[in-house]
This record gives C-alpha cells, sequence and structure tokens, in this order.
C-alpha cells in the first residue's frame, strides 16, 4: 500500500481510499475504484484528484495493491 501522491502509481480500476471536498477538515476516508484522474501533473502533495465508478471525486490517501 503506498500514498498517492504519484500520478504513475495510480491507474483507472485501482481500489482507493480518497478524501472528499467536504472530508478534508476531518480527514474520513471513502473507499473506491478509480475510474478517470482528473489530476495532469505527474505528483501533487495533497494526493491525485481522481473520479471514482460512483462518480465521486476526492485526493488518493492509499492504494491497495
Amino acid at each position: 500500500m503506498n500514498n498517492g501522491t504519484e500520478r504513475a502509481s495510480v491507474k483507472p480500476g485501482l481500489e482507493v481510499d480518497i478524501v472528499l471536498k467536504q472530508d478534508q477538515r476531518t480527514g474520513k476516508l471513502t473507499r473506491g475504484i478509480v475510474k478517470d484522474l482528473l489530476t495532469n501533473s505527474p505528483t501533487h502533495p495533497h494526493g491525485i484528484k481522481v473520479r471514482l465508478t460512483d462518480g465521486q471525486v476526492g485526493r488518493v490517501k492509499h492504494i491497495y495493491s
């Protein structure tokens, strides 16, 4: 398991924990499957922004292999 700050390690179909925009203060994690990558830069200090298959958008905090 690694953190989701590098775009190269985040791919569609992976199971991840993300922090939704409204959960950033609490740090509450939401688990789901990556559908789209929304961050274009190779790295992001707060995590790569993704859209899950259920349509929720947030920044990746953990990746499950």
